[in-house]
């Protein structure tokens, strides 16, 4: 499996880490994506019109949605993380994908906005990522309730990779996560899982900082 990947995309890291969780090996190619704007050339426009990265290729798959590609890593090799073993994880597990394009719409372009100098309104951008943050807020609240530490299930799923590096990456947009006690415990529970790889900007514990308490009802 070929990934064409920017090292610094948030959309590539999630496969790149997707793959590493369950021992997937990726053939990486890198991508020029800033600031020589490859992934809008015309080898890579033929593969993905759309003009974005990550794109995967295998045999003669190609896709170019990162949830798409969460998906068919996990089918091929872990199909636990897809927590379609009853219909309300299912339904759950999916959701949260769709949210998740929402975290990249906002904390994603506001991230964009701050580091690369990417037009748009700055100010809604962290208005919206932040309902968006409180959202995930309290559907982990949720989760804490039940026992469970991930979105979809007491055990990770595409779901939480889905999310995670927009989330991880927020300050980078001028978005705070110091507010999401519940957020920040998830956080640290994906960096503890077996596997995990790091990105620019995302470590894997922060050890000088105390692991934050959250109180039942707390949101």
């Amino acid at each position: 499996m070929k990934l064409y990947d920017y090292v610094l995309s948030p959309s590539c890291y999630k496969v790149r880490l997707m793959a590493a969780l369950i021992g997937v090996t990726l053939d990486i190619r890198p991508v020029d994506f800033h600031p020589g704007c490859e992934h809008r050339g015309p080898e890579l426009m033929a593969l993905n019109p759309a003009g974005s990265i990550p794109i995967l290729e295998d045999g003669d798959l190609v896709l170019t949605e990162s949830s798409a590609m969460l998906v068919y890593l996990a089918a091929k090799a872990a199909p636990q993380w897809l927590g379609n073993d009853t219909a309300g994880r299912a339904a759950r597990v999916q959701q949260w994908l769709s949210f998740s394009h929402r975290l990249t719409a906002s904390l994603g372009a506001a991230r964009l906005h701050e580091m690369l100098l990417r037009p748009g309104n700055i100010a809604a951008l962290r208005e919206q990522g932040t309902a968006a943050l409180r959202e995930l807020e309290a559907g982990l609240v949720e989760q804490h309730v039940r026992g469970q530490r991930f979105l979809a299930s007491d055990r990770p799923t595409i779901a939480d990779i889905a999310c995670f590096p927009y989330v991880a990456l927020a300050p980078d947009g001028g978005v705070s996560l110091d507010p999401y006690p519940a957020i920040r415990l998830w956080s640290r529970a994906v960096r503890s899982l077996e596997g995990f790889i790091e990105m620019p900007g995302i470590h894997r514990l922060h050890e000088l900082t105390p692991a934050p308490v959250l109180e039942v009802g707390e949101a």
